[in-house]
């Protein structure tokens, strides 16, 4: 039974933080006007017919628009401005969901993963849907599995997951409404099964096991189309290790017998997120013709722990009783965590053990390490440990030619150089590029009869993808300057390209000369001298990863957050290598030890860091630069070799330096010919180089208080601007850090 109508105004939304979720805003009077609450389904008739869910729009907005992102608007047929019709309508819960989307997005993603993406949104035969889970209004009970979709999908597909459209092919009820309508519109539950269609075979669940899931128990395993070892490129030595493993397992144990001796198949494959892991599993038990059944971790962690046990003995005897056959448990961490291993961790590995004692062939795979129980590393668990590494610039051109052996690439395409400009990119990242890739050459070319891709859609692609490994941190943008922009400072340039630089991008050279390169830099100076600035410009030169933290981002009043925050930081780092982590203000995050008044958090996060620059982990291709102007309140040890060591002083610039850095601050200003920056730069004792970039900028304000109409900045402005400022340089401070470099 539907309620009443209202014809809006479509209003585009392109930079909503709900953008692609299902969701339309409306004003409160408009919902109250309707009958509605955030949260309810709404269904909307342009040239076609879809539904959506709704939420409030600020009070601010406006009673007469609909406020939607570029997917309802594209479902709906209509464009920015189009009148779009709202109806209520009652929740009708979907038996059934089958979508269509690129093949390597649907052997990516299992139909488990694909539920939990979908999960409260509303599908309409015919609707183009993302992979963005429904979080802006998601229900209590869901909002872990919908964390768990979400970092796993990150995980699976690579940084395309966020762009990545689908298309609903089939949307059933559960139950057949009271009057049939022309265009059904569904919600998708838990008990929705949820599947991909390929031509005319859909994969997914069962439909009559949809029941039995969701009274927790295991539905059969989904079998996903296995890549071969030829489409692995980089794991030829961790195929033939675990390749060698379960063919000897599987299909010589008599041989085992014979020499009193049996094999444990129990492994732990651990990488980088994205990198190939499950693909490796999956490969290798083709090779040895054997079945894989998968186990999503984050999903059984986050059932009850009746429903997550009984699942799990299913899966296992599936395994055990039927061989030969590979249990594949993704994302282990979530499952049996280091910290707090719950009743479900504690069955999982009393069924663990008892199959690998059995025979059976159990694979984990994490991306966290470090956050796995150590007890799955038992003998009689976990044994063996295959390693996935981050692919260097070799593999990633190795990587590329087998992603691309189906696209016809132009005679510009280089795709060394491809390689060479994607540190940190993993094989999930690379097929997302080369996909973005082949988007652009399609844009380009929509008439041409041999379309081809080229350089030029490729230098497009690494505008937007970005390694998944820095998806969570926070990234400082390649800008378009380098060192070379860098007005004089020639010897700090100098020590930062050999001790930053140099380590990230010769490394070989150091192993070859056997000794370990610089762990870390220290800039210090006055205020707004160009540290930050000098990072920037390394980060373009070098064309690294580029990790950026503020020094009070990483501290946290919990016991512990503190030093997890540290850690974590430089696993991102160590993922994503080659990586600059930029520490900025760093003696706010590493004061001296012991004269603190927090708990001893700030010594703690010290401890952690020196760990993590000099611990037993070793930190290749990671450089660590921090930022200071008080560089007597950082910790002494932090300062020792190894750690942050070469101590580079950034100074106040003399009057050359400000003449350059006017020049560069003055590089998109039109300045009148009377203006002499050499002469306005001798007259600038005591300006930092933020200072003489802010004069610039006052000298442009000045121009338009005269005229909004000025098109040219003249010497009267400037000397306007001159007379409003004060230089910002504090001498006895400058004096100090002249002293302070100078004895050192």
């Amino acid at each position: 039974m539907t309620g009443p109508s209202l014809t809006l105004t479509a209003n585009l939304r392109p930079a909503a933080l709900d953008a692609r979720r299902g969701i339309v805003r409306l004003h409160p009077e408009v919902l109250t006007a309707l009958g509605l609450h955030a949260g309810d389904p709404v269904q909307l008739a342009g040239r076609r017919v879809t539904a959506g869910i709704v939420a409030r729009a600020e009070p601010t907005a406006s009673r007469a628009l609909l406020y939607a992102d570029d997917l309802v608007l594209g479902n709906l047929g209509v464009r920015d401005g189009g009148q779009v019709t709202v109806t209520p309508v009652p929740v009708v819960a979907a038996r059934r969901v089958i979508l269509a989307g690129p093949p390597e997005i649907a052997a990516a993603v299992s139909p488990e993963m694909l539920r939990l993406a979908l999960l409260g949104k509303m599908v309409t035969a015919g609707d183009d849907v993302s992979l963005l889970p429904q979080d802006v209004l998601p229900d209590a009970s869901v909002r872990a599995l919908v964390e768990a979709a979400r970092r796993s999908l990150a995980n699976t597909v690579g940084y395309a997951w966020t762009s990545t459209l689908l298309t609903v092919t089939t949307a059933e009820a559960a139950d057949a409404p009271a009057a049939a309508d022309p265009v059904l519109s569904v919600l998708v539950t838990m008990d929705t099964v949820v599947g991909w269609q390929d031509g005319h075979r859909t994969h997914g669940a069962d439909p009559a096991q949809v029941r039995a899931v969701a009274a927790g128990a295991a539905a059969a395993p989904i079998e996903e189309p296995a890549p071969g070892l030829d489409d692995l490129p980089g794991l030829r030595a961790q195929a033939e290790e675990l390749t060698e493993l379960l063919d000897l397992g599987f299909h010589h144990r008599e041989v085992l017998s014979r020499l009193g001796t049996a094999v444990s198949l129990g492994v732990l494959v651990t990488g980088p997120a994205g990198s190939g892991k499950s693909a490796l599993v999956r490969a290798v038990a083709r090779a040895v013709r054997a079945r894989v059944v998968p186990l999503w971790a984050p999903e059984l962690a986050a059932s009850s722990n009746d429903a997550a046990a009984r699942r799990l003995r299913e899966a296992v005897g599936s395994v055990r009783d039927a061989p030969p056959a590979v249990l594949l448990v993704t994302d282990v961490e979530a499952l049996a965590p280091r910290d707090t291993p719950g009743p479900v961790g504690t069955v999982f590995r009393q069924l663990l053990a008892e199959a690998v004692r059995d025979g059976a062939a159990v694979v984990c795979t994490t991306s966290r390490p470090e956050s796995v129980d150590p007890a799955l590393r038992a003998p009689d668990l976990l044994s063996m440990e295959i390693a996935v590494p981050l692919p260097d610039a070799a593999l990633r051109r190795e990587q590329l030619t087998v992603l691309t052996r189906g696209m016809p690439l132009a005679e510009d395409v280089r795709l060394d150089e491809v390689a060479g400009r994607t540190p940190g990119f993993v094989a999930a990242d690379l097929a997302a590029l080369a996909r973005e890739a082949g988007v652009r050459a399609a844009l380009r070319q929509k008439e041409a009869a041999a379309p081809t891709v080229a350089m030029a859609d490729f230098s497009a692609a690494l505008e937007v993808v970005r390694p998944t490994s820095m998806a969570e941190s926070s990234v400082l943008e390649l800008a378009e300057v380098t060192l070379d922009d860098v007005g004089d400072m020639v010897e700090v340039k100098q020590v930062l390209t050999e001790s930053v630089l140099w380590p990230l991008t010769y490394p070989d050279t150091f192993a070859r000369l056997g000794v370990q390169p610089p762990r870390g830099v220290l800039l210090y100076g006055p205020p707004g001298c160009g540290k930050t600035f000098l990072v920037t410009a390394l980060a373009g030169t070098g064309r690294a990863n580029v990790l950026s933290v503020k020094g009070a981002e990483l501290l946290s009043k919990w016991v512990g957050e503190s030093e997890r925050a540290v850690r974590e930081l430089f696993r991102r780092a160590r993922d994503a290598a080659p990586t600059l982590v930029f520490l900025d203000e760093v003696d706010a995050l590493a004061p001296v030890r012991g004269q603190a008044t927090d708990g001893g958090t700030t010594d703690r996060v010290v401890a952690a860091l020196l760990t993590e620059l000099d611990g037993v982990e070793p930190l290749r291709n990671v450089v660590v630069v921090g930022a200071t102007n008080r560089p007597d309140l950082v910790d002494p040890a932090l300062l020792r070799p190894g750690r942050l060591e070469r101590l580079v002083y950034v100074p106040p610039p003399d009057s050359d330096a400000r003449a350059e850095i006017l020049r560069a601050a003055a590089r998109s200003v039109p300045l009148a010919a009377d203006v002499d920056l050499a002469v306005l730069a001798a007259r600038l004792d005591g300006f930092s180089a933020a200072d003489c970039a802010a004069l610039v900028r006052e000298a442009a304000l000045a121009a338009m208080r005269e005229s909004l109409e000025a098109t040219i900045v003249t010497a009267g402005h400037v000397a306007a601007a001159r007379a409003r400022m004060r230089p910002s340089l504090d001498p006895a401070r400058v004096a100090w850090l002249a002293a302070y470099a100078a004895g050192r």
